[in-house]
């Protein structure tokens, strides 16, 4: 089992910067990719940003320029460094994890955390 713990959410004017933070705990898993999925009020949860253990970054176009995912591999921990936040930019953040357990690759979500952008 792997849980996921969020934090780094709040509220925060146009303009600007909020820095997301997931950190991955249990036993007997290797961490294989990370990421961040968003879902407003009235939309489908989509991806933000997707970074795999190698490194290779996937970002949604609405956020590219302004949002950085990185991650600590020994920490098994994910950031997502948010600039130039948009009112658009209001949802709630998922975290994503693909985990190996054994011989298994499994899926895991964090609870969510919310990030309002206000005009």
């Amino acid at each position: 089992q792997v849980q996921l713990v969020e934090s780094g959410g709040g509220l925060v004017q146009a303009g600007g910067s909020l820095r997301l933070s997931c950190a991955a705990s249990g036993s007997s898993f290797r961490v294989n990719a990370m990421g961040w999925y968003r879902q407003a009020p009235t939309k489908q949860r989509e991806l933000v940003a997707f970074i795999t253990s190698g490194g290779t970054t996937t970002y949604a176009d609405s956020v590219k320029g302004r949002f950085t995912i990185s991650r600590d591999n020994a920490k098994n921990t994910v950031y997502l460094q948010m600039n130039s936040l948009k009112p658009e930019d209001t949802a709630v953040y998922y975290c994503y994890c693909r985990a190996q357990l054994g011989l298994s690759l499994r899926d895991y979500w964090g609870q969510g955390t919310q990030v309002t952008v206000s005009s």
